[in-house]
């Protein structure tokens, strides 16, 4: 039986160099606590030239040791993103010290493999803050700033605490669902108003992450619970701060990641199996062989996702779009029936083009779309989260008109100008890479809150029937933080 081409070409092509190999990344420093740690590997050949194929799936191995102890807790991945470069993600379940991680090829260290990560390197259970922000933004690479918490927070010059939790519970407490929090010498407490908090277990999983990581301010604040952002008085009446996953263009509400992103990172490598780290190793087929039709699956949340199946049962060389479930048109299932199977989001990626398309609020499957290797073509929207202030069109995305009138002639540009659509396809690809992963989510989170607190002008309080969110126990590994515990506020 003959070797097949592919065989051939690894056989005779250049192998990847241990010395000329490059490893970087956020997952080889010790105080970068992240739930899954990750860094990366980009195979270069012994001429230094970056591979831009993979090089074969298996041709790195990963191992992390601690001198200390004769066992490790932790699971290692090694993702490849058949670009040349690969994703090791790992995530441990217990604190070690001194973590050795070898980055091997054929047994041979690569680049300045073993990377020793001095002193305690925590694990994401084990609470043991950061007493200074200021250092743990440094550690974290944060930037100096975000333009989305500049512009929510430019329309409040100063925050009462007090005021709000009289005046917020009476506004919004009876038909919306919200949380009101108060966050006191770094412990979450919270009281929720209204039927539907079952999304509250996102928002104490971020606050308890983080407070696990770095010593937060004394804050006090209110989160919307529901989809639609809430405060729509205009900027020159009273306003009162709602933080909301999703924010639009007529309302005021102040945005913050997403629930789905904000789960998919603190879940990753847990139940979790749609992340930004694992999408990038699962973008399908090389280009050339994708297909040139535009893909889109999902709910019946929109009228425009009605007239998207109407225009790809009128084009279907076109487009390939259809609903894997009727709730809120159940009555025209007819119409636009039947309903197709689900498809494995991985499976997208077997498409060039990518259609995203507003549901009840923004898609919140954007970043995962934008991590991909294809071209989105993304519905100009009233709705944004906390990132889309940063996409260009024409560069991260191809723009469409939100009644779809100019879809099938940007598809059509795509497929006539397929260099241009793959050269944005990748740049929305990098941008997903460098802004949306975990340490830029943690990162938002903290620069919000930082910001928000330093608005208040009352003492943030633990109110009337607020309750204590209790962190984990791990009663199997027990964390000890060699950190100096900071003292209560009225202690100093």
């Amino acid at each position: 039986m003959g070797e097949s081409p592919a065989t051939r070409r690894s056989l005779t092509g250049p192998n990847p160099s241990a010395d000329k190999t490059l490893v970087w990344g956020p997952g080889l420093e010790t105080n970068i606590v992240l739930p899954a740690r990750f860094f990366y590997i980009q195979a270069a050949d012994s001429l230094g030239k970056n591979f831009t194929t993979s090089p074969g799936d298996k041709v790195f191995q990963v191992k992390i040791v601690s001198p200390t102890e004769h066992f490790t807790r932790i699971w290692i991945q090694v993702l490849d993103r058949r670009d040349g470069s690969f994703l090791v993600r790992y995530r441990m379940y217990a604190t070690y010290a001194d973590l050795h991680i070898h980055v091997l090829l054929k047994d041979r260290h690569v680049a300045k493999s073993p990377y020793i990560l001095k002193g305690h390197v925590y694990h994401e259970g084990c609470n043991c803050p950061q007493l200074s922000g200021s250092d743990w933004e440094a550690d974290m690479h944060c930037p100096q700033s975000f333009t989305q918490v500049n512009r929510d927070l430019s329309l409040y010059p100063s925050v009462d605490p007090y005021l709000n939790a009289q005046e917020i519970p009476k506004r919004f407490g009876e038909r919306q669902s919200l949380c009101h929090y108060t966050i006191k010498n770094n412990k979450v407490y919270v009281k929720t108003y209204g039927e539907h908090v079952g999304f509250r277990i996102f928002m104490d999983a971020i606050l308890l992450s983080i407070t696990r990581k770095v010593w937060l301010p004394d804050l006090e604040f209110f989160v919307n619970l529901g989809d639609w952002p809430l405060e729509k008085r205009k900027p020159t009446e009273k306003l009162h701060p709602i933080f909301s996953w999703c924010g639009s263009n007529n309302t005021r509400d102040i945005v913050m990641p997403t629930y789905d992103l904000t789960e998919s990172v603190l879940e990753t490598m847990g139940r979790v199996s749609l992340d930004m780290m694992s999408v990038q190793a699962n973008t399908g087929p090389p280009w050339s062989e994708k297909n040139a039709t535009a893909f889109w699956r999902g709910r019946d949340s929109r009228q425009e996702r009605l007239e998207l199946v109407k225009l790809s049962r009128a084009h279907p060389d076109t487009i390939d779009a259809a609903f894997t479930n009727f709730f809120f048109f159940k009555h025209d299932e007819s119409l636009y029936g039947p309903m197709v199977k689900h498809v494995s989001f991985f499976d997208f990626f077997k498409y060039k083009y990518q259609i995203n398309i507003d549901g009840t609020v923004a898609a919140y499957r954007l970043p995962y779309l934008l991590a991909g290797d294809s071209v989105v073509l993304k519905q100009d929207s009233g709705y944004y989260e906390h990132f889309y202030h940063q996409l260009r069109p024409w560069e991260h995305y191809i723009p469409v008109k939100a009644d779809l009138g100019d879809l099938l002639e940007k598809i059509r540009w795509a497929q006539d100008h397929d260099e241009e659509a793959k050269k944005i396809a990748l740049a929305g690809q990098r941008f997903a890479r460098s802004h949306l992963m975990g340490d830029g989510v943690f990162c938002y989170y903290y620069k919000l809150f930082k910001e928000y607190a330093k608005l208040q002008i009352t003492e943030p309080n633990v109110r009337k029937d607020m309750v204590l969110v209790e962190q984990p126990t791990d009663d199997l590994f027990p964390c000890s933080c060699h950190r100096t515990p900071v003292r209560a506020k009225d202690e100093l």
